[in-house]
């Protein structure tokens, strides 16, 4: 059993291989070099199986810790800004009433109408003064706006 085991090793690291080319995550590509490096220990000087395992976890462990900065960066991504955002902070009129129940909810903004949904969830009546809080997807999220007077 012991001669079959890098041929072993190898295969798990391509079975492994196909999964990680198969996802769009880095999934099991520590776990391909954990595979990789135990398949050379075991035809080199491992056959203890127990030893093959401990190096295959310890490698797939410290590759993990030594690429995780590495996938952070490239996982990483700049937020685009759009039109959109420009309306955050401002304030505009409710002209369908805002309610989640009811997937209904409509705000005027600069002369712009937006779906738009509260940001505690709650009914907003058509007519009442409210500000963009955030953009979600293509909804403004808004809390009434106390103190405004109307743009109009």
């Amino acid at each position: 059993m012991e001669q079959y085991m890098p041929l072993i090793w190898l295969g798990i690291a391509v079975v492994l291989g196909i999964i990680e080319v198969c996802t769009s995550q880095l999934v099991s590509i520590w776990f391909v070099i954990g595979a990789l490096v135990t398949a050379i220990c075991a035809a080199i000087f491992l056959d203890s199986i127990l030893w093959q395992v401990v190096v295959f976890l310890f490698v797939s462990a410290l590759a993990l810790v030594l690429t995780k900065p590495l996938v952070k960066r490239l996982k990483k991504f700049n937020k685009t800004s759009t039109n959109a955002d420009r309306n955050i902070g401002k304030i505009g009129r409710v002209v369908v009433d805002i309610d989640r129940d009811k997937a209904s909810g409509m705000v005027e903004v600069d002369g712009e109408r937006w779906t738009a949904r509260s940001s505690d969830d709650s009914v907003i009546s058509a007519g009442t003064i409210v500000k963009v809080e955030s953009i979600e997807g293509v909804k403004l999220m808004v809390t009434p706006a106390e103190n405004f007077e109307s743009e109009e």
